[in-house]
């Protein structure tokens, strides 16, 4: 970070869990909830600025009170004071920035638990997709490892943190599928069964995810079982949805069919 205060490279950020703010190794995350709302949201778009609009929506929603612009200064005063009170800025205006139409976190990449999330997905991506699949998976391995919990979990959500989040849970299933696939290639059948019958479970109409699991056990020579769990996909999406499981998952029910017969 240019003109950056003496330690504040030790700073870190974290929303891949609870909200944290950690200074050499100990946590200062702000205990007033609407602060922590301001932090998080920074730290979601960091070295890009937040408006003073998606603040205000965040905090208060469409109804704003009359005070609600003199509030946002006041909370982004005890944010500031905060940085400063624990070495982490001169005065906190130069870590977080007033810059039209609102502020700016400014941080380095390895500073943000998200950031370096998604620098691990683009290197497994990248990796899988040349065939290094052993580096595909220690990378995607990587990027997981860094979740703790749901998202934000010590945050009261607004309308805005709840859409990042939403984003932020999408993310982390892509990232799943893709350790999944990297495993799978390396011949790893095994070792993601148990994982795919719990994402199943919890995503009862991904049929990709179910397309695997049945792979994985036909591969795992449990051809009774991978029937039995095409059986169970079509069920639930009849059930739920009224449809028939897609035309690529039937042709693999009917592999596994031709295999017994």
């Amino acid at each position: 970070m240019e003109n950056r205060p003496r330690g504040a490279a030790s700073a870190r950020f974290s929303v891949l869990g609870p909200l944290g703010m950690q200074c050499d190794g100990e946590d200062r995350t702000p205990s007033a909830p609407k602060v922590r709302q301001i932090l998080a949201l920074l730290v979601l778009r960091a070295n890009q600025v937040v408006s003073t609009d998606a603040l205000l929506q965040e905090l208060w929603g469409d109804e704003p009170p009359s005070t609600a612009l003199a509030t946002l200064h006041t909370y982004i005063y005890h944010l500031r004071r905060l940085l400063r009170r624990n070495g982490l800025s001169a005065d906190g205006a130069d870590v977080v920035i007033t810059r039209a139409p609102g502020y700016l976190l400014k941080v380095e990449p390895h500073q943000v638990d998200l950031t370096r999330f998604r620098e691990l997905c683009l290197s497994g991506r990248e990796h899988l997709d040349a065939g290094r699949h052993t580096e595909a998976v220690a990378d995607l391995e990587s990027a997981l490892g860094l979740w703790t919990a749901q998202p934000l979990v010590n945050i009261n959500l607004g309308p805005r943190l709840s859409a990042h989040v939403a984003e932020l849970e999408e993310n982390w299933l892509c990232a799943v599928k893709l350790h999944v696939e990297a495993r799978m290639r390396r011949g790893l059948h095994h070792e993601v069964i148990g994982e795919l019958r719990s994402l199943t479970a919890q995503y009862p109409l991904d049929e990709w995810l179910h397309a695997q699991l049945i792979r994985a056990l036909d591969l795992s020579g449990r051809r009774g079982d991978a029937l039995r769990a095409y059986q169970g996909l079509r069920a639930a999406l009849t059930r739920d949805l009224g449809l028939d499981p897609s035309p690529e998952v039937q042709r693999l029910h009917q592999q596994v069919l031709a295999a017994g017969a």
